[in-house]
């Protein structure tokens, strides 16, 4: 595993993404009691509790599909530019989740949380799965992750590459984190 100091630039601005989600999440605990995480803003939308909970369904659907994406690119013989580039797909995946509330779109039913659990327990969920998003941000270091595609698992006629999927994950983190500050206000 290579250390911080030596991450690729773009890896590190992903791992930098995720931390900050990290503290994001932390803030809203702290400064929200806990039968607000509960309480819905209006009918039809999430909680800040559900909100993350989401996050916690996304990051348990992703984390196998990049686990092997990254096996494939370490089999590959592809060595990795100087830059890392999103192919079309995510690019434009990155791009509507990078602006919360303005594209807005139904999740599938999967990703669909259920059900009411305490703050610090869906928090300890996240930070796991955070920790585990990271370190195989880290793993990619060195891997040709532009090259290799997983398929989405919110559909499967969608494909996008690694550092594609890491970017969008990033992002849409700090998309439904935003959504859970609005619901908490």
């Amino acid at each position: 595993m290579n250390t911080v100091e030596s991450l690729h630039s773009q890896l590190d601005a992903i791992v930098r993404e995720f931390e900050s989600a990290s503290e994001r999440l932390e803030r809203l605990r702290r400064g929200l009691p806990p039968e607000a995480w509960s309480r819905r803003p209006a009918p039809g939308q999430w909680s800040p509790g559900e909100c993350v909970a989401h996050l916690n369904l996304t990051s348990a659907a992703f984390l196998p599909l990049l686990r092997g994406g990254l096996d494939q690119a370490r089999r590959t013989r592809h060595t990795p530019g100087a830059r890392y580039r999103r192919d079309m797909v995510g690019w434009l995946l990155w791009r509507m989740v990078s602006a919360p509330g303005r594209y807005k779109t139904r999740t599938t039913a999967p990703f669909v949380p259920s059900g009411h659990r305490p703050a610090d327990e869906l928090v300890a969920e996240f930070e796991r799965y955070q920790a585990a998003q990271i370190a195989l941000t880290r793993e990619a270091d060195g891997l040709a992750i532009d090259r290799v595609k997983v398929v989405s698992p919110f559909n499967p006629r969608i494909r996008y590459t690694i550092f594609s999927a890491l970017s969008i994950l990033a992002r849409h983190q700090h998309r439904h984190l935003w959504q859970a500050e609005q619901a908490s206000r």
